[in-house]
Parts: structure tokens; sequence; C-alpha cells
């Protein structure tokens, strides 16, 4: 690690007008994330950096917050209080995932094994979190057929095309130089763009389950969110499949260099 940007015995208000300086561009970050994860996160990161945690130690926390929801999710009957105990779970683990790369500023910069550890838990949580729903859903039919669980499998396959498919294309343009040079920040950041792919922020999937009490109106919003995932998964596929075929050529093993995708929150 580097300098740190300050010290852990600075005050609380101090760290967090620190890290609010320092703060990355909201360029290609969704309205959940950009309006309430990041601050959220950022609360989190002065405290738990005042507390002498470690980003990997943050990280870890998340880990468990999102995991217990995950398992909680799987095994619980869709009811108001579950519902409310499950959103509030993966919220803070939301805010947490943001936070350990916060942390990782504050400390004076991250490591390649923290960086790792941080994809590696968003992986795990990409791929699970609607497997479990699959779960929950197939439990609970109440009236829908059984291929009715293909939704949520079919939400589970989308968001793993999505989060490879970010991570693949900045890769392959830090390789060659190009990343960050393909557009105005100030319009990237644009309040609109941040609201037109709010769908895709897993921020909102977790604010959905407080919904999970009316499971039946729950449904059909978590449908027509995948539907919503699905269109704009498409128009992506097309604009990113475009921006790497304009990147100049260069050996198929060139060194790719460790992913930041910018619809995930501040790695470290």
């Amino acid at each position: 690690m580097g300098t740190p940007l300050i010290e852990r015995t600075a005050s609380w208000s101090e760290v967090r007008a620190a890290l609010a300086a320092a703060q990355k561009s909201n360029k290609n970050v969704a309205a959940y994330s950009r309006w309430f994860n990041r601050p959220f996160g950022r609360i989190l990161a002065a405290t738990t950096y005042r507390w002498g945690m470690s980003p990997n130690q943050v990280t870890l926390t998340s880990a468990l917050f999102t995991f217990s929801g995950i398992v909680m999710l799987a095994l619980a009957q869709p009811t108001v209080w579950f519902g409310l105990g499950i959103a509030a779970l993966l919220v803070v683990g939301y805010a947490l995932d943001s936070a350990d790369g916060q942390v990782a500023r504050l400390a004076g910069g991250g490591s390649p094994a923290g960086e790792w550890l941080d994809h590696v838990i968003d992986s795990f949580k990409t791929a699970t979190l609607h497997l479990a729903v699959a779960i929950m859903w197939f439990r609970n039919l109440d009236g829908w057929p059984v291929a009715s669980t293909l939704i949520p499998l079919a939400f589970a396959a989308q968001q793993s095309v999505w989060f490879f498919t970010i991570m693949l294309t900045e890769q392959l343009e830090r390789a060659r130089g190009t990343k960050g040079t393909r557009s105005d920040p100030a319009e990237s950041a644009s309040p609109r763009n941040s609201l037109l792919i709010a769908p895709a922020d897993y921020g909102l999937l977790c604010l959905l389950f407080l919904l999970l009490g009316w499971f039946p109106v729950w449904r059909w919003i978590y449908a027509a969110l995948l539907v919503y995932n699905l269109a704009l998964l498409s128009v992506q596929l097309v604009r990113w499949y475009r921006r790497i075929a304009s990147l100049p050529r260069g050996h198929r093993d060139s060194p790719i260099s460790s992913p930041q995708p910018s619809l995930e929150e501040d790695h470290q």
C-alpha cells in the first residue's frame, strides 16, 4: 500500500470528508448506487477505517451479510418480515461492498489479492442470488406452473453474462490503453443515464425484496425486471462488441490488467 489518504487517528468527520473529496467518478453508475449506496458505503468506510479494519475484513463482512440474506431467501417463506430482513441484509452487504474499496483508498491503495477476493465474492453473489429465488419460487408456486421457475434461472444467466462481459470488455480496453477515452465524463455521469440503467443495478433488486410479503405482486415485478434486463443486455452486447471491434489489433496473449467493472461498486 502507498501513503494513507488520511491517518486512522483523524476524526470520523475528517475521514469522511477526505474520502468524499477523493470519490470516484459517477460514470456508468446506476441511480441506486450513485445516490444511495456510495454515500452509505462512505459512512461505513469511514467507520470501519476508524475501527482499524482492513479492506479484506470489510469485504468478508460484506459477504457475511450478503450470503446470510441469500440463505434466508432460499429457506424462508415470502412474508413481510422475512422480506424486510432479507432486504436489510442485502442492502448492508452491498454498502459494505462499496466500502471495502473506499477503505483501501483511505489506506493508500488496495492489493491484487484484495481485488481478487472482492471479485470472487461478487461472482458467487451474482451466481447464487437468483438461484435462491428459484428455490423459494419452487417451494411457493401458489398456482403458477413449475416451468415458471425458469424465470429466476433466466435471471441468473442474464446476470452472470452481464457481470462477466462488463469485466471482459474493460479488461480488453485497458490492455489496449483505450479505457476512459471514448466518452465525455460529464455526459456519462448524467442523471438520465443513471436512471436508464437503474434496473440493472443490484441495489434495486435488494430493495425489491421489501415487497416480498406481497408475493404475487412481487413475482410480476421480478418478471418485468428480468424482461428489462434482458433487453438492456441485448443492447449492451451490441455496443460492447462494437467497442471491442474498434480496438487496435494486438497479440491474443497480450497481458490484461485487473478488472474494475463500471457498474459494480468501488472495488479495491
